[in-house]
């Protein structure tokens, strides 16, 4: 694949991919609750012998990994270059 040319490299949206911004934050999150639950207290009086925590993490961190899979298997294609409309680059019902 070393002999592709520039015209049939297609650019992606890589790091700025909203599913990859999601998929970071749900991680990050579920890695402190996953911990948390791990070796913080339970309080297992307050969800009825459940660790709550854990419980949580565990299923914020399966969210972000499937994101960030999802992100890297169909990623944002973005076009080489995008036309102007004819009306100057102005938004829709803008005046002077």
């Amino acid at each position: 694949m070393a002999a592709e040319t520039a015209s049939n490299r297609r650019h992606t949206a890589g790091a700025l991919d909203i599913r990859n911004i999601i998929g970071a934050l749900l991680g990050a999150y579920g890695v402190i609750l996953l911990l948390m639950g791990i070796f913080g207290d339970t309080e297992s009086d307050k969800t009825g012998d459940v660790n709550a925590n854990l419980w949580a993490g565990i299923a914020l961190v399966v969210v972000s990994v499937v994101f960030l899979t999802w992100a890297r298997l169909r990623p944002v294609r973005v076009p080489e270059h995008v036309e102007s409309p004819d009306d100057g680059g102005r938004p829709p019902g803008h005046q002077d």
